[in-house]
């Protein structure tokens, strides 16, 4: 392609747009809109006609401003909330039942075992790795047979669970995912 001096010229491979103010055999120098000469062989450079056209400035200058980075929304996991249980049973008997009466004391503790028990094999089977149980204070009559429970499993430890949050009335049991 031939230029003149005085064409209105585009690069094809940067985002300059000149008028051609010197030219060589070899090489064509633009002076850019921004002012800056540079040197371009003739096939790097377009002719820009009088017409209505989009140039690679122009498309590039819309690329930048598109190409903003976006802001991540990302919720925070403090560690307490990552360490947290993803369950709980309480086994206060209001909770498992309605009413007591008639019920022996031998009765309501078979009643919270065997629910301890349902809700810890469910865990297991979910692979549910932390769960607690609310058992009381009390006279501590559960919580060793929750404690005996927990011995007749070799997958499982336990511990008593987050004093701040529940007191001494909680055991912690970790269940180990890994063993077969």
């Amino acid at each position: 392609m031939s230029f003149n001096i005085g064409d209105r010229v585009e690069a094809i491979d940067d985002v300059m747009i000149g008028t051609v103010v010197y030219i060589t055999t070899n090489e064509v120098t633009v002076e850019s809109d921004e002012g800056f000469q540079l040197k371009y062989s003739a096939s790097e450079l377009v002719k820009i006609s009088g017409e209505l056209r989009v140039s690679n400035y122009e498309i590039a200058k819309i690329k930048s401003e598109k190409e903003l980075p976006k802001k991540r929304k990302s919720t925070v996991v403090k560690s307490k909330e990552r360490n947290a249980p993803k369950m709980e049973v309480d086994l206060h008997l209001h909770k498992l039942t309605k009413s007591t009466r008639g019920l022996s004391n031998y009765e309501m503790l078979n009643l919270q075992l065997d629910t301890a028990k349902r809700q810890l094999n469910f865990a297991i089977s979910k692979r549910i790795q932390k769960v607690v149980f609310i058992h009381g204070v009390g006279d501590g009559v559960l919580k060793e047979e929750l404690k005996y429970l927990f011995n007749r499993y070799d997958n499982i430890k336990y511990y008593d669970a987050d004093y701040q949050k529940y007191g001494l009335g909680a055991t912690e049991v970790y269940i180990f995912q890994n063993r077969s």
